[in-house]
């Protein structure tokens, strides 16, 4: 089979890889890939932007791809799917209306009231002076989301009203995000630990995946700007077997019952972002609908199961069926960043220890903002590599992971130093 992978960051590598494992995958190209993607066995780079549908498109049609997976955001928000489906190319995710879920905060908090799934308070505003007033005597501290997709860089965690009106005026005035800003949603802060729960979705059955949990802020201890990720580890204590079912009965089936009540068939990857409050209660944060970046790099390392034929399963109505299989060893992800990130920062600057950091197969480094310079890998992004490793504790996989990003070099290169600590301690 030919499969395409759209996309070009870490979890675009970690999807490639993955599906290349099967024996069903004679080729997996790679839209527009990384230089991490360049040099594994099966995958070839394309060099098509992600976003660009009608080449993609075209792509498909010419080389007879047999499945293309979609990795980030923007294209689904964009309709691909629905392109793509509607001329009869297998594509796995949803279509345009049900990413909203994602592309839009307002909707999706809607959403979430309209069916009764737990989440926190909110109010939608496209006004500055009502959203003044609201937050007037809101309590701190307060949430403030863009609406639309904003790289993971659009939800400010306001402390004082000082930081929240300049949240505020950055996006409702100022156009800080763009258009992702005309119209922001405030809602009340949650206080507990994080979770993520990624599911793989056939439009009417749900396959959960490998718990995990995220590290959103860049700095150590959950301090500093909010990013796209700086870590992730696999399995989470917070998702115990009995937190697990009512998630599931909770949040997860009542949103997939909810789309299709709306007229919408929900398929491909759903992630729920959940706060575990002290008494264990659930609610979302926040929904994607895609795999998570940097989850989907140590959950895959712990994926046994064929990764093709449970997306080709997904794609045809067949994941009833389905039963994934688990590596019981913890993976852990540390990621690497410019240290300038998530704020501007230079690119192609010379990446040094790749080949020493992959010490055996339990240590995998996979490649994000990356490209090729000749014979030299450089850094083309602010996320730039996410050194993986697979261990019989969490704590041996936090070691494994941290004794890799050692033998990595790359001027301004910096990392969070603990990721898994709260889970381990």
């Amino acid at each position: 089979m030919k499969v395409l992978v759209i996309g070009g960051g870490g979890r675009e590598h970690a999807l490639a890889w993955k599906l290349a494992q099967s024996p069903e995958a004679h080729e997996v190209f790679v839209a527009p890939g990384n230089a991490g993607t360049a040099s594994e066995p099966k995958l070839i780079n394309v060099p098509l932007a992600a976003d660009d549908i009608d080449s993609l498109l075209e792509f498909v049609q010419i080389e007879k791809v047999d499945l293309t997976v979609v990795g980030p955001e923007d294209p689904l928000a964009a309709g691909i799917v629905d392109r793509f489906e509607d001329v009869g190319c297998r594509i796995l995710g949803p279509r345009s209306n049900a990413a909203q879920l994602e592309s839009s905060k307002g909707f999706c908090k809607d959403f979430m009231q309209r069916h009764n799934i737990p989440t926190a308070n909110y109010r939608r505003f496209d006004n500055l002076n009502a959203a003044r007033d609201y937050l007037s005597d809101h309590p701190l501290p307060v949430v403030i989301k863009a609406d639309g997709l904003a790289a993971g860089k659009g939800v400010i965690i306001a402390a004082t009203r000082e930081q929240a009106e300049d949240a505020l005026v950055g996006m409702l005035r100022d156009a800080r995000f763009q258009d992702a800003g005309k119209s922001v949603v405030v809602e009340e802060y949650l206080e507990g630990q994080e979770a993520s729960f990624i599911c793989l979705v056939d439009g009417t059955d749900v396959v959960p995946l490998a718990t995990s949990q995220d590290h959103k802020a860049r700095d150590d201890g959950g301090t500093g700007p909010n990013t796209g990720g700086m870590g992730a580890y696999s399995p989470t204590p917070l998702i115990t077997e009995i937190l697990h079912e009512r998630v599931m009965r909770e949040i997860i089936r009542p949103t997939i019952e909810g789309m299709a009540t709306e007229g919408e068939i929900y398929r491909g990857f759903l992630y729920a972002g959940l706060m575990i409050d002290a008494s264990g209660n659930p609610r979302v944060l926040e929904y994607n609908c895609r795999f998570g970046d940097p989850e989907t790099q140590p959950i895959l390392m712990r994926l046994e199961t064929d990764f093709l034929a449970l997306c080709l399963a997904a794609t045809e109505g067949r994941l009833a069926s389905q039963s994934p299989q688990w590596d019981p060893r913890p993976a852990l992800g540390v990621v690497l960043a410019i240290r300038e990130y998530p704020a501007s920062y230079p690119k192609g600057v010379s990446i040094l220890g790749l080949e020493g950091a992959e010490g055996d197969a339990d240590v995998k480094v996979f490649h994000a903002g990356t490209a090729q310079e000749g014979e030299n890998t450089v850094t083309n992004g602010g996320r730039v590599l996410c050194v993986c490793a697979l261990g019989n504790s969490l704590a041996t996989a936090q070691s494994r992971a941290y004794q890799a990003v050692d033998v990595i070099e790359f001027e301004g290169m910096f990392c969070r130093r603990d990721i898994g600590g709260s889970a381990i301690t």
